[in-house]
């Protein structure tokens, strides 16, 4: 489109992966939660929840692009 500034790969992957990170957070911090609750269903889908953004993480991470000032 005419007039918008393009994103970086890496900036693009920036924001992907931080996401997955604050994911990752909430999803330790709902385990903390219904740890504490001692709510048995929670604590396994909130480990669900924490491993399932684990495991998007991994390949995220291991494709990063390479710093815009390397490219």
């Amino acid at each position: 489109m005419k007039g918008r500034p393009k994103m970086s790969e890496r900036k693009i992957w920036a924001y992907n992966f931080t996401g997955w990170v604050l994911f990752t957070v909430s999803a330790v911090f709902f385990l903390w939660g219904t740890w504490k609750a001692a709510d048995v269903i929670g604590i396994i889908a909130s480990l669900a929840f924490l491993v399932a953004c684990i495991v998007f993480m991994i390949p995220a991470w291991m494709t990063r692009p390479k710093p815009d000032d390397e490219a």
